[in-house]
């Protein structure tokens, strides 16, 4: 059996559905609590209106029309100064470890940078070692409490990048 080609690309209205499932999938497997996370977040269902304005971009990870993740960047909520944010990062089991969380984070890094952004903010969970050691391999490093407000209380490791 041959291995796929992946590909990433911007959201297209037709993802909407398979994105929002996939994140979620992850989310339930990651034993990530639904409440204070990405999982309850309205914009999961119409990611592409959402990431639609200046500044915002969605990516999805695709093969033959289906959709096995992806990742955005959205300037911080509500937060005053130039920080954007690495948004709704997932994989599902399928995809990890292909070096496609590489070649997304440069590819979201380089929106950032293109948008002018001064820095990148993450939040995340501390049980994603695999996420954590991506983000600190891109040069995120580690702050002790949260910036803006995002909604995502749950979420107790906080990174920040210059860009």
């Amino acid at each position: 059996m041959s291995e796929k080609n992946y590909v990433i690309r911007e959201v297209e209205l037709k993802d909407d559905a398979e994105i929002a499932q996939a994140i979620r999938s992850v989310l339930i497997e990651m034993g990530v609590p639904k409440v204070g996370t990405a999982y309850e977040d309205k914009s999961l269902d119409c990611m592409t209106q959402t990431y639609s304005k200046t500044r915002k971009a969605y990516f999805v990870v695709e093969s033959d029309g289906e959709i096995y993740g992806g990742a955005g960047i959205s300037p911080l909520d509500n937060y005053n100064g130039n920080i954007c944010e690495l948004q709704k990062m997932y994989f599902t089991s399928e995809i990890r470890g292909k070096g496609l969380g590489t070649q997304m984070m440069a590819k979201c890094l380089e929106f950032a940078k293109n948008a002018k952004y001064d820095q990148c903010y993450i939040e995340t969970m501390p049980y994603m070692d695999d996420a954590r050691r991506l983000y600190k391999k891109a040069g995120f490093k580690s702050i002790e409490k949260p910036l803006g407000n995002t909604g995502h209380y749950s979420c107790t490791v906080w990174m920040i990048k210059d860009l």
